[in-house]
């Protein structure tokens, strides 16, 4: 079995890493494209019935944002891998690793200053009930988080009272209760849901309200949630930030590998065959691909056109002599067996 050394040298392993990060890049753009789609369809649907002025409670904003990051960055990778672009591999290397790292220091921060982060959710929470019927998106996802894990409201219940129509002094059918989705109900097939079951829940204590609705707030329950769930608050943790550093691990093995190849001279670098003094138009690319970025052992260094192909020297051992590709031995100076005469031909002449 060869080692690592003997199979990082050939060319299975240059194809191995480069279209394994290739076809990384090209599913991560795919995935960012579509989130981006979704966002902007959700905001396009949010601004035809929108009166709330706030972006950070637009969760179709927030899906558009990360829409364009990771189809951006994709792009680079994919775009970088596929013509060994070492410039654009950096670019992604570097926004990859700035990701990670703010993800990873966010994490840390929250657990560090638990208090302050609750503290900035529940007023967060607040805002958005404040204008809980003016967004339909943040109206959607905080109903859906109340019935999934049984809680109202994001410290308690009685955080319902900033909202305009559920606040105790509002005349309506809603003043001074919270939405059914905070009501304690059986889960009956075909049962007619009674939005009224919250009915003037905000002036009672909450001992007199565990058969009514859930007291405890979200933000306590998601917390309660992630703890006797550890396996999959870590797993779900895992699943975010494994995909980046799988990105970061391949874009530097292919950077490595591409530094390497450009010592050796054995790839497509156009800029780098410029400055030693060669045009475009001089190289043979003849085993690049379609897409001119395959390499091929030798590099693309051109060959003399004025000379016969079988008087060409190897294109391995001339590659980094540039001097013997311009001035090149014709076949009767490199070779006088070739060239017809042999030493000493004169002289039996004279003799016969």
């Amino acid at each position: 079995m060869p080692s690592y050394s003997e199979l990082r040298s050939t060319r299975y392993y240059y194809y191995c890493i480069k279209f394994t990060l290739n076809v990384y890049s090209m599913l991560f753009s795919f995935l960012g494209l579509c989130v981006l789609c979704v966002g902007v369809y959700a905001e396009v649907e949010r601004q035809k019935n929108r009166t709330l002025e706030e972006v950070f409670l637009a969760p179709a904003v927030v899906l558009i944002l990360l829409g364009l990051v990771m189809f951006t960055v994709s792009v680079l990778g994919m775009v970088g891998s596929l013509r060994d672009n070492k410039m654009l591999l950096h670019m992604f290397l570097c926004v990859l690793c700035v990701l990670l790292a703010l993800q990873a220091l966010a994490l840390i921060t929250a657990l560090i200053f638990q208090k302050k982060t609750m503290a900035l959710l529940q007023s967060t929470i607040q805002e958005g009930i404040k204008h809980y019927y003016d967004d339909l998106d943040f109206k959607n996802i905080l109903d859906y988080v109340q019935e999934k894990f049984s809680c109202c409201g994001g410290d308690e219940y009685k955080d319902w009272g900033v909202n305009q129509y559920h606040f105790c002094n509002s005349s309506g059918p809603l003043a001074c209760g919270v939405p059914y989705t905070c009501c304690v109900r059986q889960k009956v097939v075909g049962e007619v849901v009674n939005t009224l079951c919250g009915y003037k829940t905000l002036n009672q204590e909450r001992v007199d309200l565990d058969e009514v609705i859930h007291v405890r707030g979200c933000i306590h329950a998601i917390n309660l949630w992630m703890e006797d769930n550890l396996g999959a608050t870590v797993g779900l943790c895992v699943a975010v930030g494994l995909p980046q550093l799988l990105g970061i691990i391949l874009s530097c093995l292919f950077w490595n590998l591409l530094v390497e190849m450009s010592e050796s001279l054995d790839m497509v670098d156009f800029k780098m065959l410029k400055k030693a003094g060669f045009e475009y138009s001089e190289l043979d690319l003849s085993g690049a691909g379609c897409c001119l970025c395959l390499p091929r052992e030798g590099g693309y260094l051109p060959i003399p056109s004025s000379e016969p192909e079988p008087c060409a020297p190897d294109p391995i051992e001339a590659a980094p002599k540039r001097a013997e590709w311009q001035q090149p031995l014709s076949c009767f100076e490199s070779d006088p067996i070739k060239s017809g005469t042999q030493p000493g031909e004169d002289e039996l002449d004279n003799q016969i």
